[in-house]
């Protein structure tokens, strides 16, 4: 008689949410690690996100939160506010949680530096977006350990 029992957790999926580009990464089965997965242009990020869950178990949605150092919205809010409006109405199913994700784009930065990226690969705004949706998702993981 096998003695442990396992319990299957949905996945967790992060959201870098740019008003051009989006930065998606998720966790592995267990939520320990998070994995960068793609940058795509922001009017496709819905769709995809449809395609990903029809395949892979998603139980809560992380929607980066852009804020001022005085703990206030920033300007980019006018564009993640209806984003995440419309993810609440298109997957209620999924939990929707906002995370904030201040400096995140400077960690990747220093990230990328640090891991030995070449000067042109950091350039590309795409790694950047990516690099940053995994660091929101591990600060998320490590929240709620």
């Amino acid at each position: 008689m096998n003695k442990y029992i396992y319990c299957v957790l949905g996945r967790i999926l992060a959201i870098d949410y740019g008003s051009k580009r989006v930065g998606l990464a998720v966790s592995d089965s267990l939520r320990i690690i998070a994995n960068a997965l793609d940058t795509i242009h922001s009017k496709d990020v819905v769709e995809f996100i449809k395609q990903y869950v029809s395949k892979e178990k998603v139980d809560i949605i992380v929607v980066g939160e852009p804020k001022t150092l005085k703990n206030e919205k920033s300007d980019s809010a006018r564009f993640i506010d209806p984003f995440v409006v419309h993810l609440e109405r298109t997957f209620p199913e999924i939990k929707i949680v906002r995370y904030d994700e201040r400096f995140t784009s400077a960690i990747a930065q220093q990230a990328m530096l640090l891991g030995g990226m070449k000067k042109k690969d950091r350039r590309i705004k795409e790694n950047v977006d990516k690099i940053s949706a995994t660091i929101i998702l591990q600060d998320y993981m490590e929240s709620i350990k």
